[in-house]
């Protein structure tokens, strides 16, 4: 072997480490991120979606009932043996709080049911050495609810540690008690209103950051370096102040004696103060404000790289200046258009505190109620069912954005 040879041969070793040592600094440097990622954002969306499908209280607190249960057709009285297993599972509760969560958990099924499982759980225990039939006897005697087949049915439907009633709840579907899926009654189909309501205000949200942040951004585009830096510090102090705050000056100013209804009469725009606040038009008017930085920063950067030179050719080969606008700059900003409209649609479908006090009963969108389940009802299985339908139709969006952007490269 020449000297070439091992020279060439000892060159790429060398390379090679080389290579391996940058490799491992890059991945040094960049696991803290990975780590901060997985623990602040893919461990908690695992544990939601889990949580959506989770159903732990009944399985835990009733394993004997559910077990005596399982081959039961739902349509005839239970087995004497369910009565039996029922009342031993509620004699080895520890404490009173396992049977209050298991009491709420049944309640949100059939109306009624804390009242008899609290009831019947400080009623024990009921004698011993009963036989099952007596020990039927005993809960009948106790409270004759228990001959009733919509508790028992609750039971036997939640008996599974793992369940999809929350996620079927959150878009107006029910498990049947004898087995199957149905739609829910129409008077009860709520989320299903809730979640086209919480699109149709954030759709509308974006429309008007749109209308608002295109001819902003393109005149902070057409301005020197100096001007534009020195204007786009206003454009992100609301960056700068917090959401409540901005939400308690919309409040003063939208009130029926606030600024703008008086502006508003002083220019005999109107002879009445008008009613703006608690209800949709003060929602958007405050969500617009919040989120229109969101929609001018990626309008902003993509038209500053659209030469101005393009829209000067076209007037001067002919064609009329706002005929040239849109066929010709309009184009070129698709790119800014579909980043901002995606960030503040997203953004909008996710908000709670603006809708919650500026907006009415019919106002609300689906974070509030993703809420009302965590803090009030303590039903962390429809909350995070209901969590799961906004990361859904999240990720649905983007995987159209996708789509859409990978066309338009293609046919480009």
């Amino acid at each position: 072997m020449t000297t070439a040879t091992l020279g060439s041969i000892e060159l790429r070793r060398s390379l090679r480490r080389v290579e391996q040592r940058r490799r491992a600094v890059a991945i040094g440097l960049t696991l803290p991120l990975l780590v901060f990622l997985l623990l602040t954002l893919l461990v908690p969306i695992a544990a939601l979606l889990q949580r959506a499908i989770e159903n732990p209280e009944v399985a835990a607190s009733l394993p004997r009932a559910g077990a005596a249960l399982e081959g039961w057709d739902r349509r005839s009285p239970p087995p004497a043996a369910a009565y039996d297993a029922l009342v031993r599972d509620l004699s080895t509760l520890a404490e009173g709080s396992q049977a209050g969560a298991l009491a709420r958990r049944l309640n949100t099924e059939v109306s009624g049911a804390r009242s008899l499982v609290m009831g019947t759980y400080r009623a024990l225990p009921l004698g011993d050495g009963l036989t099952p039939d007596q020990t039927r006897q005993k809960l009948l005697e106790l409270d004759e609810r228990w001959g009733e087949l919509r508790y028992w049915q609750a039971i036997a439907k939640n008996a599974s540690r793992w369940t999809p009633d929350y996620l079927l709840t959150s878009v107006d579907l029910r498990r049947k008690p004898e087995g199957g899926i149905e739609r829910v009654d129409p008077e009860q189909r709520v989320f299903g209103r809730i979640l086209v309501r919480t699109f149709e205000i954030s759709l509308v949200v974006t429309l008007c950051c749109l209308a608002l942040a295109y001819p902003l951004a393109y005149w902070l585009s057409t301005l020197s370096a100096r001007r534009a830096n020195v204007l786009m510090i206003l454009v992100l102090v609301p960056f700068w102040t917090s959401i409540l705050v901005r939400v308690a000056a919309w409040i003063v100013l939208l009130q029926r004696e606030g600024l703008v209804n008086k502006s508003l009469m002083v220019l005999s725009v109107t002879q009445e103060p008008l009613t703006l606040l608690f209800n949709r038009t003060g929602v958007i008017i405050a969500m617009v404000h919040i989120l229109l930085p969101f929609m001018i920063l990626p309008l902003y950067s993509v038209m500053k790289s659209v030469p101005p030179t393009y829209l000067r050719a076209a007037i001067s080969l002919g064609s009329a200046p706002l005929a040239a606008f849109f066929r010709v700059y309009v184009p070129q900003t698709w790119a800014g258009i579909g980043a901002g409209t995606l960030l503040v649609f997203i953004l909008s479908i996710g908000y709670y505190v603006t809708p919650a006090l500026l907006g009415g009963a019919d106002d609300q969108m689906l974070s509030y109620y993703i809420a009302q389940y965590t803090n009030v009802d303590i039903n962390w299985g429809m909350a995070c069912a209901l969590g799961a339908v906004l990361l859904v139709a999240t990720l649905l969006l983007y995987a159209i954005y996708r789509r859409l952007v990978k066309a338009e490269l293609s046919l480009g």
